[in-house]
């Protein structure tokens, strides 16, 4: 049984997931803790819980969902893990740190990348992963089918979607994809995003003003 805890970090309110199972092996989805305070509020959380870290998945590369990488890194020993297609911002992201004023070491790219078919695997848990591109290059989902749950990153919001004017955003895409890899599950997935409430696939199906 995974269970699922959010912690939000950052001037862009950006979720954080410490997803964990009865092994007490751990994934931490976006590690967005961008100050000392931040990451050791996601440190105590993973120590309260006597969790151990096996990897940190980004959902896509942009800079607020990846503050904590380094962190992470060099607290657990866990190199980040994403899709190859984010390069450009790990090739960028320095920059844009820069403009926010956000002083802290450079961004470090990830060690090990995932696409579409693979699997996250902890404990005696997986998730499949999409390939969900449109809000930007690289953004993938995380899908477990047994608690049917989505780990949609900034593509599928409550009432929403990811907004597609960063570069290599696409609207057309990001709703292509939205209704082909994630409204083909069932009403009641629940969707676990970048930003703000959780919500469910039913309710974004009937009511999500941006797909229709």
């Amino acid at each position: 049984m995974i269970n699922v805890k959010s912690l939000t970090f950052n001037l862009f309110s950006t979720n954080t997931f410490v997803l964990s199972d009865e092994t007490l092996q751990c994934i931490i989805i976006d590690p967005a803790c961008g100050n000392p305070s931040e990451e050791e509020e996601l440190s105590t959380y993973i120590k309260g819980k006597n969790l151990i870290p096996v990897a940190q998945i980004i959902t896509h590369y942009h800079i607020d969902h990846i503050l904590g990488v380094k962190y992470i890194k060099e607290t657990y020993g866990i190199g980040a893990t994403a899709h190859p297609d984010g390069k450009v911002f790990w090739d960028v992201e320095p920059g844009i740190r820069n403009e926010y004023g956000m002083n802290s070491d450079a961004i470090i790219p990830p060690d090990h990348f995932i696409k579409e078919g693979d699997k996250v695997v902890f404990g005696n848990s997986e998730l499949s992963v999409l390939d969900v591109p449109g809000h930007a290059d690289g953004s993938i989902c995380l899908i477990n089918y047994p608690q049917q749950f989505v780990m949609a990153g900034d593509v599928l919001f409550y009432g929403s979607i990811g907004r597609t004017d960063l570069p290599t955003g696409d609207f057309d895409l990001l709703k292509t994809n939205i209704l082909s890899k994630l409204f083909t599950l069932d009403d009641n997935f629940t969707v676990y995003s970048g930003h703000g409430q959780k919500t469910n696939i039913g309710m974004e199906r009937l009511h999500n003003p941006y797909i229709y």
